[in-house]
């Protein structure tokens, strides 16, 4: 039996298992698709929530296997929030199905879908395809790098939260301020960051790093992919080749789950760096908040600029 199918043998299996009652401690039980949406969960929840995620901070989000402990995790949810924008559509089906938990299917009390709360970027026109690459036709789902999208992720948790759970719900609003504070705090360090970093010309290996642009300032003049998710051609490389020596641009922005040797191809002809970025909270050893992300791919990438 392959592995495939010995997964949708146990998501199977499992589905027909009862749902478990509540803990004693009545707890939100709160399922994120990322780690992400899992630190400023916890932020705002504070102890009144119990939460997990699905993926790690060093993966890929598009592609996560759908392990059946997630299955059990979702069918005893009182929440889940999900980035949304196609993100999670290769897995997150199939959970949800293997779950049958009605609190957190599309309808439910306890179906978040993050996005809706996000200006959304690169929306797409027009018919979309395959041959254009992976492009989510409902726009670009990497929106947490914008720590003002952090914001509006937190504010978005304490509104459902206490919608759920109105007792809490001044608890909820408390920690929620608290989390704004700290990133308003956070955000006078990095000041001088920004300023390094505004309008500076960088290469990006893939779209994920638009919203973190638009934050920062920095001017993407190109991307290692033709289109997303598709691997470079020689032509593209050659293109892109001199764009960075008219640009000017010192850094190649990837994520450590990409093969960097194209990436190096292009530093070495170029005399740019390869900066490889955490997107994610969990990322790298030791950034374990969403501040922390922020900070360290801030810094990272004005000391390369610099």
């Amino acid at each position: 039996m392959d592995r495939r199918r010995f997964t949708l043998v146990l998501l199977a299996a499992l589905a027909l298992l009862p749902q478990l009652p509540h803990a004693a401690a009545a707890q939100l039980r709160v399922v994120t698709s990322t780690t992400d949406l899992y630190d400023i969960a916890k932020a705002v929840g504070g102890d009144r929530i119990s939460a997990k995620h699905v993926g790690e901070g060093y993966q890929d989000p598009h592609f996560i296997e759908a392990k059946p402990s997630f299955v059990l995790d979702l069918r005893n949810a009182d929440v889940w929030a999900f980035v949304g924008l196609d993100l999670e559509i290769g897995w997150m089906p199939l959970l949800l199905d293997g779950a049958r938990n009605a609190k957190i299917r599309q309808g439910g009390s306890g179906y978040v879908d993050v996005s809706t709360v996000i200006p959304v970027l690169d929306q797409a026109r027009g018919n979309v395809d395959r041959s254009q690459g992976d492009v989510h036709p409902l726009g670009n789902p990497h929106y947490w790098l914008d720590p003002e999208n952090g914001r509006r992720i937190a504010r978005l948790f304490r509104d459902r939260f206490s919608q759920l759970d109105p007792k809490n719900a001044s608890y909820y609003a408390q920690h929620e301020q608290a989390f704004e504070n700290r990133l308003a705090q956070a955000e006078k360090s990095w000041a001088p960051l920004l300023a390094t970093i505004k309008g500076k010309p960088v290469v990006a290996w893939h779209t994920s790093w638009r919203y973190f642009a638009e934050y920062n300032g920095m001017n993407i003049v190109g991307f290692m992919e033709p289109k997303p998710g598709v691997p470079p051609s020689p032509s593209h490389l050659y293109q892109l080749i001199q764009t960075v020596k008219q640009t000017g641009a010192k850094v190649i922005v990837m994520e450590p789950f990409y093969d960097r040797k194209t990436a190096d191809l292009v530093a070495r002809q170029t005399g740019a760096t390869v900066l490889m970025l955490p997107p994610s909270v969990g990322g790298m050893k030791g950034i374990d908040d969403y501040i922390q992300l922020i900070t360290y791919d801030l810094t990272q990438l004005a000391n390369a600029l610099r």
